[in-house]
């Protein structure tokens, strides 16, 4: 799968979603079953059993997503119950190419949304929310950033 696919899929149900955690740590993390399970301190069967029904515990679900390296079960769960998860900003600092992508995602989104009200038939919601979801996410970046900006924090290197 390309990263592009990754970012963009969206589970189902909760078994879909669990799903897609175990494919993208075998598919970008190279871990087995067995190993996720070692990880999680479960053991392989019950994680198998697990995988089939959906009926994972919910207190192993950060380990589980955590060893995964995907959120999609987090994810599925929020918007289940008309929430939105938006990763929280890593804090780096912005340039004014990331000032111009804000815009122009906004004005990407503003243009289907338009379309998706004036002629529901020929838009797109799926594209529509895309744009949405990615233009919230980088109005929540910008909104962390400055909401920090008075608190005191470490200069890293990089």
């Amino acid at each position: 799968m390309t990263a592009a696919r990754w970012k963009h899929l969206r589970p189902t149900s909760l078994v879909h979603a669990l799903r897609l955690c175990k494919e993208y740590a075998q598919a970008r993390r190279n871990l087995s079953v067995e190993r996720i399970a070692d990880r999680m301190g479960a053991s392989h069967d019950a994680l198998y059993k697990w995988l089939a029904t959906g009926r994972m515990p919910l207190v192993l679900l950060p380990a589980y997503e955590h060893t995964c390296g995907a959120h999609y079960a987090s994810d599925f769960l929020a918007a289940t119950a008309g929430r939105m998860a938006i990763p929280l900003p890593l804090g780096r600092k912005v340039e004014g190419v990331d000032l111009l992508a804000v815009n122009a995602s906004w004005a990407q989104a503003l243009q289907l949304l338009t379309r998706f009200y004036t002629t529901p038939a020929d838009a797109d919601p799926e594209a529509t929310l895309a744009a949405l979801r990615q233009h919230l996410e980088q109005v929540a970046y910008h909104h962390a950033n400055v909401a920090a900006f008075d608190q005191p924090h470490l200069e890293f290197e990089e």
